[in-house]
């Protein structure tokens, strides 16, 4: 399987890189399958043993074989052109996280293979997902959302290998990150709209603690309390009639929807009766409704962003820009 030439000009090392690859390309090795052992293929063609290593290594960095501890090295991919190979976790993907998703991929360049993985808020799936791919990846892109101790989770992978995105915690701030700052964002997003804010009678702030960021949160209280407006917090719209004189900021779009149904069912006109401000910018929101106001991070800078930090093996905390959009529903 291993073909060793000398006086070739070709590093050894590199020949055994090559005779992996093409015992894959031919069917000889599937996925799955177990390499000879370095110590075997030391022995057999009188190598050093860093110079197997260096070869496996190479295999390993680009996703090609995985090393399980005690027992050897094993055939992960049979795409042998791939370079380097990215876990990417996600909360869940909706329309703007598939403006990240696409621009993340288009600024990668070519020979990178990026894997998605969803954990839907769920830290057993999340666990699981993150210790069944440990050691299969050259670097981990962790989208942790509003989950609690996910840094006991995340620190079984190499720590200069993980790459946090989208949501801060406390106990992550050691990793590179590209982020939203929630607490900022929404505080200078609704000042930036006082002006227009003031005309409503009380704030409402629809938030489902299990999937929204709680700085968000702070962020709302913060503002309405810095500038003496009447507020409340949701969690849920059910059983609830909106009434004229209220401003909502809604941040998920199926309640976006839902809002703008309820208005209709009760006869209130849209930035005349009731206000509304969505999170996060869609195409669609630019037309719903003769447009709706969003607070919204730029999805296309933070995916061109973290590919830039991957590729530049760059270490660094960035928050990603944020922006208010002020449309017709304000």
């Amino acid at each position: 399987m291993i073909t060793i030439k000398n006086k070739t000009g070709t590093p050894k090392y590199k020949q055994i890189v090559s005779s992996i690859e093409e015992a894959i390309t031919s069917g000889l090795l599937k996925k799955g399958d177990q390499l000879p052992s370095i110590n075997n293929v030391k022995d057999t063609y009188l190598l050093s043993r860093d110079t197997v290593l260096m070869a496996f290594n190479e295999l390993k960095n680009r996703g090609i074989v995985q090393s399980v501890v005690g027992k050897g090295y094993y055939v992960s991919s049979e795409y042998i052109n791939v370079n380097q190979k990215i876990f990417l976790l996600f909360d869940e993907l909706n329309s703007f996280k598939e403006d990240l998703y696409n621009s993340f991929l288009e600024n990668l360049g070519e020979n990178i293979q990026v894997d998605i993985f969803f954990h839907h808020f769920n830290t057993s799936i999340f666990r699981k997902l993150i210790h069944d791919n440990i050691g299969a990846y050259n670097y981990y892109v962790i989208m942790p959302a509003n989950m609690s101790n996910t840094n006991s989770i995340i620190q079984s992978l190499p720590h200069d290998k993980v790459f946090i995105l989208d949501q801060m915690h406390d106990d992550l701030k050691s990793y590179s990150a590209i982020y939203q700052n929630f607490e900022q964002d929404i505080f200078n997003g609704l000042e930036q709209a006082l002006h227009l804010i003031k005309k409503y009678k009380q704030l409402i702030l629809l938030f489902p603690e299990d999937k929204q960021p709680q700085d968000m949160q702070k962020g709302f209280k913060q503002f309405c309390d810095t500038y003496s407006l009447n507020y409340s917090v949701l969690n849920s719209l059910k059983n609830h009639d909106p009434k004229k004189g209220d401003l909502y900021i809604i941040p998920d779009d199926k309640n976006l929807l839902r809002t703008i149904k309820s208005f209709k069912n009760n006869n209130l006109r849209l930035a005349k009766d009731v206000g509304l401000i969505s999170y996060n910018d869609t195409l669609l929101k630019e037309i719903v409704a003769d447009g709706i106001t969003t607070i919204s991070t730029d999805f296309n800078a933070m995916g061109k962003r973290l590919a830039s930090m991957i590729l530049n093996k760059e270490v660094a905390k960035i928050v990603n820009p944020n922006n208010l959009i002020i449309r017709n529903s304000l």
